[in-house]
């Protein structure tokens, strides 16, 4: 760990530097907390990144941090550490909105099942974080906000829906936070900001209101930049583990050699030049590694045979301002309504085995996280509201599938391209093996360091 000579050092350490230095009495969480919203104030002035602050709160709560540590307490893994929470999910004594105006007035008295873990993780909760409208999009340019911008460029999407989660890391406003995932979420800002994010599988994480669904799309999940923080945010937030031994230990534990799958095309889009490039940059890197990296095949589905579970899982959202919706959102909304259950369902299932088929006995597969850098913003101004969601289609290509199976996925940063944006590659592993995707990232970090490389203007 580098010595830390100031607040700029303090922003570009990961969480568990920040817990080392906490505990060793060599940086207090109240110093932590002040020049995290010091830099919340001087990066997110129009409030894009984080939709609500909760300073004053966040500045008491790292104060009994700090006494804690002090009366020689114990503390749990993150004590005192600063974290961000998305807007999509429900903390105490704060707004949840939702990323729409539809519900611009809801407060919450209480932390949902998420926020619960993540608050006995000992992390200190500085604010909320944008989000596309009910999660539906994969950019983050909702109504009730100025649109949230891309670090690494200003005139680009950071993603979405986790947009928000993307945008406060890579301005290094927090070191490590949390996202959700539904066809990508998680994964796609965290290819545009180059950050490595994680997609648990389905049924890791307690869902966050605690209605069972053993088919949901959706998983909340953790961001950072390292794999490290990534993983030890896992054991904080996860309901249940495949063993004895932490995702942290697992992740440090060097992996069996792999048999990876490769494919750079999907139904909907095809890699441009050099995020192809990008992949196969990293199968080499895996080869070198002593994994078997073999051709694999594209797999097979449609916008039209996937669009139905998604008009489903917007229109569960509890809308009681229908009006207020955007119109993509609405459109979703209203085409979900009369969807069943069981249709839905048996469309699931249907998809689940031929991807489940695609899959096949690799160990791995790799593909790019998004086929094509991030977009500007605006990019979906002017079109109807089918129109719009086709052309965002193209940027979950390659995450919805592993949402439909419930595999743990996860964005690789893989450099940075054309126009100084960065460039991300998926890695999935089969279901359950969350351990094994984090111990070939934390190979990948080895071999390809991405952690230092900072937007210029963060």
């Amino acid at each position: 760990m580098p010595p830390m000579t100031g607040t700029d050092d303090l922003a570009c350490a990961s969480a568990i530097e920040l817990s080392k230095l906490l505990r060793a009495r060599k940086v207090s969480s109240e110093e932590l907390v002040r020049a995290t919203l010091a830099r919340i104030e001087r990066c997110d002035p129009k409030g894009s990144i984080f939709v609500q602050v909760l300073a004053d709160r966040a500045i008491k709560e790292a104060k009994k941090k700090d006494e804690s540590l002090v009366k020689g307490e114990a503390a749990p893994p993150f004590h005192g550490i600063p974290i961000g929470i998305k807007d999509l999910n429900l903390v105490r004594g704060a707004f949840t909105r939702f990323g729409s105006k539809a519900f611009k007035w809801v407060w919450s008295p209480v932390d949902d099942r998420t926020v619960a873990r993540i608050r006995s993780g000992g992390f200190v909760i500085v604010g909320k974080l944008a989000t596309s409208e009910l999660g539906a999009l994969p950019i983050t340019e909702p109504a009730i906000h100025p649109p949230t911008r891309n670090p690494w460029s200003s005139d680009h999407t950071a993603g979405g829906s986790s947009g928000g989660t993307g945008a406060a890391l890579a301005a290094r406003l927090v070191p490590v936070a949390q996202g959700s995932d539904g066809a990508g979420s998680i994964r796609i800002p965290s290819s545009f900001c180059h950050l490595f994010g994680l997609k648990p599988s389905r049924g890791r994480l307690d869902r966050p209101y605690g209605s069972p669904d053993p088919k949901s799309l959706s998983t909340c999940g953790p961001m950072g930049h390292t794999v490290d923080d990534v993983a030890a945010l896992l054991d904080v937030m996860a309901a249940r583990s495949d063993g004895p031994e932490s995702f942290l230990a697992q992740a440090r534990t060097k992996p069996k050699r792999m048999r990876i799958r490769m494919t750079l095309k999907s139904p909907l889009v095809s890699a441009t030049p050099a995020i192809a490039t990008a992949v196969k940059r990293v199968a080499k890197i895996l080869e070198d590694l002593g994994h078997r990296v073999e051709e694999g095949t594209e797999p097979e589905g449609s916008l039209e045979e996937f669009l139905p579970l998604w008009q489903y899982a917007i229109a569960r959202a509890p809308v009681f301002r229908r009006s207020q919706l955007q119109p993509i959102t609405r459109w979703l909304y209203d085409a979900g309504k009369p969807l069943t259950h069981e249709a839905v369902l048996e469309r699931h299932r249907m998809l689940e085995t031929r991807l489940d088929a695609w899959f096949g006995d690799a160990d791995l597969y790799l593909t790019p996280t998004v086929a094509e850098p991030p977009p500007p913003i605006g990019v979906l101004a002017g079109m109807s509201p089918e129109e719009g969601f086709t052309r965002a289609a193209r940027i979950g290509a390659f995450t919805a599938l592993f949402n439909i199976t419930g595999q743990p996925a996860a964005n690789i940063p893989a450099g940075i391209g054309e126009g100084n944006l960065p460039i991300g590659v998926q890695i999935a592993g089969p279901r359950d093996a969350d351990g094994i995707v984090l111990a070939v990232a934390r190979e990948l970090e080895e071999a390809m360091p991405w952690r230092n490389h900072r937007p210029r203007n963060p």
